[in-house]
Order: structure tokens, then C-alpha cells, then sequence
């Protein structure tokens, strides 16, 4: 009985064993081990606290900072720190140098607009008249009769002989005579009667183009003139000449045309994203090719307050003196109109890439680092561009090597180092390529298990 027990203790013993070998094989299929886990899930990478988008699969230090370089744990948050800092480019001192990158401090400077537009020579309108004939008649001589000769207002430029004109002047001796007679009445309203008749008489003479020395010169000779000179009302060169020599006239016909070229006006026409700089008074210089190297200097009279809808300019009226008489009317010239935009911040031309929807420059946040920063850029004068937001004075901005910044913030994004929306975009130079700066060779390929970085360039 005592040898049947001790045979059953071992066989319990082996049972009990063979039961936990088995849970723990199961256990260990269901939950496998966390090495198992961590090889599966590919080889260890290192990365830059301060520089996340360099990646390593080996431990070290940055190549940039020196800092020692930790475990890349996937599926965690980046911080907000690091998140910053993701389109960032860190260059050394020899890659700066290699890829030409220099930099500028933004700052406020004088900037003036130019524009330049063509234009056309007028006529100051406020400088014609035209030679009408007062009095219905006959032009008896022509004293002027080409187009072009220059004519005075001191000087008469027809005479006209006019039957009505002559009977005016009959009856204003005939008043004057009758004023002598009736002074001698001594009836008060007789005596002063006579003034009314004259004074009515001479003044129908004055509204048929008679000047007052004309007046006092038929007073004089007693008898009335045939020939009435004809004066112009001002001085100027004939540009139209409507009548000839014993032509008959009525009141108010056209003789001449009469300008004075002394000043002339230049409409210039003004393309309409540029007439909004264009201000009353602005100087205006004109250039013609008639005369290389002479500049006429005007001032900006008036904007007109339409648009051409083919040309979609805008035409602005420029005064001008004219001595010599050198500009003529219809002559095609070159204007420049100098638009002050007051002290502003600019920065070189060069720093700013525009993608078509954003315009970005590289700042230098601290030595070899830059990030992008979004502006709103404003006019372009000369190698200069205008800032109106998104900038500061005495923010560094990458001059020269931006487009080499901007394309190596790209390659660090699409290779794993953390993509990221605050690079430029691709900003294209022209003919579409992304220019790399002088000096610079293209990035090799990057190393296995790690993104592209500017280390891993061969300058």
C-alpha cells in the first residue's frame, strides 16, 4: 500500500509541470517579447535634440552643434520647440561659405518708384484760341497767311471790311455830334441825354471787335474807316488757317487757329497697377529721341478719371515748358515719373522668393540658422524691394544662397526629417529649376537609414 503512493507522487509531480510549461508557451506566443517587438519593428535611429531632421543609425554627436545625439522613438509628439524648429536649416561656417549665403539686416531707407511710360506731345489747351470774325464782311487782306508763322497780339492779322461796321461808326460821330448840340440846352434832361446816345453807340462798336485806341482814332479823323483790322487774342504759332483773301465771312466765322508751343502738355499713359503711385505735382522727366541726352523736366498736372479698356493704361497730363520749341505736338517721348514712397523698410531683392501665392525670405534666427518667414512685399526699385509686413528692423535675411536654403529644407522634408510647411514652397528661379548657388555641387544621395542633411553633401 505504502509503494502505490510514493509511484503516484512523481507522476502528480510531472502532470503539474508539464501543465505550467505549457501556459508558459502560450503565454509567451501570445505576448511576445519586447526585444522581439523592437526588432521587428526595424533598425535603432539617433537624432538631434536641437537639429531633429539629422538622423542617424548609429549613436554619435550633431554634426552641426555637437551635441550627443539620442533615440529616435517613433509614434511619439514632437514638442512644440521641436516643431518649431523642424523647417529650420542649420549650415556651417565652411558650407555658408561654399554655397555663397550672405546676409543683410532689413532696415528703413528712402525709396522712391519709377515708372516708366511713353507719351505723346499736345497743345496746352489752356494756351489756344481761335480768330473769329466779329462782324459779317468781307476779308479785304490777309496779313497772316501760312500755316506756322508765329502771329503777335499786338499785331493785326487780316483786315475785313464790313458795311455794318461802318454804319456802327457813322452813328457814333452822329451821337457825338448830337451830344455837343443837346449840352447846350437848358433843359437838365436834354443836356444829359446826350451821354446815353454815345455811350450806347460805343458800345456797339466795342461788340464788333473795335478797340478803345480804334474809337479814339475815329474820334479823331472824324469819318469812319473801311478796313477794320482784325487782332489775335493771343501770341502763337497759326496751326489752321480757315479763309483767303476776299472771302465773305458772317459774325463768328473761324479765321485761324491760333497755339502757343511755349508750354506744351505730354500725356503719358500709365499701365493701371502702377497710376496709383502717380500723384498731383510729381516730377516727371521726358526724353526724346530727337534730342539724346536733353531732358525736359515737367510736373504731373492732372490724372484722368478714366481707363483705356484696350490698353488698360490710364493717360496722365504732364505740364512742360517747351523753350526753343523744341518738343512738337504728336512727337513720341519717354517719361519717367518719380514716385516717393516715403522712409520704408526694404530689403535686397535678391532675399525674396515668391511662389506665386506666398512670398518668404530666410532669416538668420541665430549664427547658421535660418528659418522662413512669410512677408508681404511691396514695390521692387532698382535691387531693393519693399517690406510691408512680416519683417523687422535689423532682421537678417539670406542676400545670396535662398534658393539653396530653401531646396535643402525641402530634401530634409521629404526624407523623413519632419515634414513641414514653412519652407518657400519651391520657389523656381526662371526657367523653372531651383538655382543652386555658386560654388555649390549637387547633394549626393543620402546615407542608409538616415535623411539627406548639409552635412551629408560633398561641397
Amino acid at each position: 500500500m505504502k509503494r502505490s503512493v510514493k509511484v503516484a507522487i512523481p507522476i502528480v509531480v510531472i502532470l503539474v509541470a508539464a501543465v505550467a510549461g505549457g501556459g508558459y508557451y502560450l503565454a509567451q506566443k501570445k505576448n511576445p517579447p519586447a526585444a522581439k517587438d523592437k526588432a521587428a519593428q526595424g533598425p535603432v535611429l539617433y537624432t538631434c535634440a536641437m537639429h531633429p531632421f539629422i538622423i542617424k543609425d548609429k549613436p554619435g554627436t550633431c554634426p552641426i552643434c555637437g551635441m550627443q545625439l539620442i533615440k529616435k522613438v517613433e509614434g511619439t509628439q514632437a514638442s512644440a520647440q521641436e516643431q518649431k524648429m523642424l523647417g529650420h536649416v542649420s549650415l556651417s561656417p565652411t558650407q555658408a561659405v561654399m554655397a555663397n549665403v550672405a546676409t543683410v539686416p532689413a532696415d528703413f531707407a528712402p525709396l522712391s518708384k519709377e515708372i516708366n511710360a511713353v507719351g505723346i506731345v499736345q497743345y496746352d489747351q489752356s494756351k489756344q484760341a481761335k480768330v473769329t470774325a466779329w462782324v459779317a464782311g468781307r476779308i479785304d487782306k490777309l496779313l497772316v497767311n501760312t500755316v506756322g508763322a508765329y502771329v503777335s497780339k499786338g499785331r493785326p492779322v487780316a483786315d475785313i471790311y464790313s458795311p455794318d461796321l461802318v454804319a456802327a461808326q457813322q452813328e457814333y460821330l452822329l451821337a457825338l455830334k448830337s451830344r455837343e448840340q443837346f449840352q447846350k440846352s437848358s433843359i437838365q434832361a436834354i443836356s444829359q441825354g446826350g451821354d446815353g446816345l454815345v455811350s450806347s453807340a460805343r458800345q456797339r462798336l466795342k461788340l464788333m471787335g473795335v478797340r478803345d485806341e480804334q474809337i479814339a482814332g475815329l474820334e479823331k479823323a472824324g469819318h469812319p474807316n473801311i478796313k477794320l483790322p482784325i487782332y489775335t487774342p493771343l501770341s502763337g504759332v497759326v496751326i489752321e488757317k480757315m479763309v483767303q483773301e476776299g472771302q465773305y465771312v458772317n459774325l463768328g466765322d473761324p479765321l485761324f487757329s491760333i497755339a502757343d508751343l511755349s508750354s506744351v502738355w505730354v500725356e503719358v499713359e500709365v499701365y493701371e497697377n502702377e497710376f496709383a503711385f502717380v500723384k498731383m505735382g510729381q516730377r516727371v522727366e521726358i526724353l526724346s529721341q530727337s534730342y539724346p541726352g536733353k531732358t525736359f523736366s515737367g510736373r504731373v498736372s492732372f490724372v484722368y478719371p478714366f481707363l483705356d479698356p484696350k490698353t488698360r493704361t490710364v493717360k496722365v497730363r504732364v505740364d512742360l515748358a517747351n523753350p526753343g520749341l523744341k518738343l512738337k505736338p504728336d512727337m513720341f517721348v519717354n517719361a519717367q515719373i518719380k514716385a516717393p514712397l516715403g522712409n520704408t523698410l526694404v530689403v535686397p531683392a535678391t532675399a525674396l522668393m515668391d511662389t506665386g501665392k506666398r512670398q518668404v525670405v530666410w532669416v538668420e534666427s541665430q549664427p547658421g540658422m535660418f528659418e522662413p518667414r512669410d512677408v508681404q512685399a511691396g514695390a521692387r526699385v532698382g535691387d531693393k524691394v519693399q517690406i510691408l509686413s512680416g519683417l523687422k528692423r535689423g532682421d537678417k535675411v539670406a542676400a545670396s544662397g535662398g534658393y539653396l536654403i530653401d531646396s535643402e529644407s525641402q530634401l530634409s522634408a521629404g526624407s523623413g526629417g519632419g515634414g513641414h510647411e514653412g519652407h518657400a514652397g519651391g520657389a523656381k528661379a526662371p526657367g523653372g529649376a531651383v538655382p543652386a548657388a555658386p560654388g555649390a555641387i549637387a547633394p549626393a544621395a543620402p546615407k542608409k537609414g538616415g535623411a539627406m542633411n548639409m552635412d551629408d553633401m560633398k561641397m
